[in-house]
């Protein structure tokens, strides 16, 4: 097991990142009592698995304290291992330093959040959810691919049925690994994906879909750099070609999956009623589209956080994270 640290930049709250993990469905997250983030995933390379263990270290001075985190790589059966795949050394694909930047990405702590708290002084409604969920930064799905996977699985269904489903296909087909006294499935890498020809609640059509999609990733189609260093509207568009990709869900994999830090969402209309009720705007604002986008120009460079923290709030309000009759593709 090798350990890492990460220093976050501006405000960063494990706890909080736990907490809302155990509220957002798709992770299906169940915590514990013992403040430590349990993590099995696919690495970016998709050709092997790794069990993680992070935990926040205490900090004086109202400082964000350093997220070390402790992890194994487990490698697909056949794939060579790569130089550091057991955690010990450097390689590119499945080595200590990719794993690092991977999870950096999933807890957004690859971003310099130091300019975030000044986005409060200039906007009472962003000052209000600051202080509502103090350190609270976008916990990303483990990958571009994932977050695919999930909108996928989710088209046209509840999302407590595809959280269900997607949890069904990690115990079926994903590796199970132990870490910290608990064991995990992790969602299968893309050859995995690709051998499965049923699953219970998966049509011929999302079975096919997904298996484009376990293709796309190992074409690196879906790597999380690429799609974050394209304009976004050309990324967005290169997500749309992917079968059973439309407008919505590349919205989810480039935000929620690739961590892209600052980008508006145009196609969810849940989180624009949130915004309106933010702002106290009218009910037919919350259709304006180009209007709360002007409203949103004022959160760069951290437009996607913001609207994490208008997500968080609506959940909190409704009480619950998201309503069992909700489709996932919605």
């Amino acid at each position: 097991m090798t350990a890492v640290v990460l220093t976050p930049s501006g405000p960063f709250s494990l706890a909080a990142s736990v907490r809302f993990l155990e509220g957002f469905t798709p992770a299906s997250y169940q915590g514990a009592a013992d403040d430590v983030l349990r993590l099995a995933f696919p690495t970016d390379d998709g050709h092997s698995t790794v069990a993680v263990a992070v935990r926040q270290e205490e900090a004086a001075g109202g400082e964000a304290g350093g997220v070390r985190a402790e992890f194994t790589t487990h490698p697909d059966p056949g794939t060579p291992a790569d130089p550091g795949s057991d955690g010990t050394g450097t390689g590119t694909g499945t080595g200590t330093e990719a794993v690092r930047a991977q999870l950096a990405r999933i807890l957004s702590l690859d971003v310099d959040g130091s300019g975030f708290p000044g986005l409060a002084a200039a906007d009472p409604a962003v000052a209000g959810l600051m202080a509502d969920y103090p350190g609270l930064r976008p916990v990303c799905f483990h990958s571009p691919y994932e977050a695919a996977a999930w909108a996928i699985i989710g088209h046209r269904i509840r999302m407590t049925q595809a959280a269900a489903i997607k949890a069904r296909i990690a115990e079926r087909h994903g590796r199970h690994v132990r870490i910290e006294g608990r064991t995990l499935c992790a969602f299968p890498t893309p050859p995995a994906l690709r051998a499965i020809t049923r699953a219970p609640g998966l049509t011929e059509v999302k079975i096919e879909r997904l298996h484009a999609l376990a293709e796309a990733a190992d074409a690196g189609e879906l790597d999380a750099a690429r799609l974050r260093s394209m304009p976004v509207d050309e990324a967005l568009a290169a997500l749309r070609d992917l079968p059973g990709i439309g407008p919505f869900s590349a919205e989810l994999i480039l935000i929620r999956g690739a961590g892209h830090p600052d980008v508006f969402p145009r196609h969810e209309p849940r989180l624009h009623a949130a915004m309106a009720d933010a702002y106290g705007l009218g009910e037919a604002d919350a259709g304006d589209i180009r209007r709360l986008a002007g409203i949103a120009d004022r959160w760069r460079p951290y437009r996607s956080w913001i609207a994490l923290l208008l997500r968080a709030r609506a959940a909190h309000i409704s009480g619950r994270t998201s309503s069992p009759h909700r489709r996932a593709g919605s």
